[in-house]
């Protein structure tokens, strides 16, 4: 039996560089949590795809069951589940998301990560 939810999943997150599975769209994030992921991609200049789990209720269980991870926001790089917002918050601090888009071709403002770095440093 095939899981449409499941193969949309599969498809966006092969199909784009980033994505972002969120409450709300990177304009306008509905919920804090996405709001903050949303807003280091944004602030680091990441081109990235958002999809907006409020909109299809297959799509905000299914990418639970996908990821095997139980909140969203979700962070997809180049097919591989990255992490949550504290993983990104993290990975952001530490210069890990850096090192993660350097690797994998993803362009982003490396000032602007700096930047954050500093005010949280």
């Amino acid at each position: 039996m095939t899981n449409p939810a499941h193969d949309q999943i599969k498809s966006t997150v092969s199909e784009n560089d980033v994505v972002l599975f969120m409450k709300g769209t990177a304009a306008m994030p509905q919920c804090g949590f996405s709001s903050k992921v949303a807003g280091v991609l944004n602030y680091m200049g990441v081109s990235y795809a958002d999809v907006n789990v409020l909109d299809d209720e297959g799509v905000r269980q299914g990418i639970k069951d996908y990821s095997n991870w139980p909140t969203i926001p979700q962070l997809y790089v180049k097919g591989e589940f990255v992490g949550g917002c504290d993983i990104i918050t993290e990975m952001t601090l530490s210069g890990e998301l850096d090192e993660l888009f350097t690797k994998e071709g993803v362009t982003f403002n490396k000032d602007a990560a700096n930047k954050i770095r500093e005010a949280n440093g």
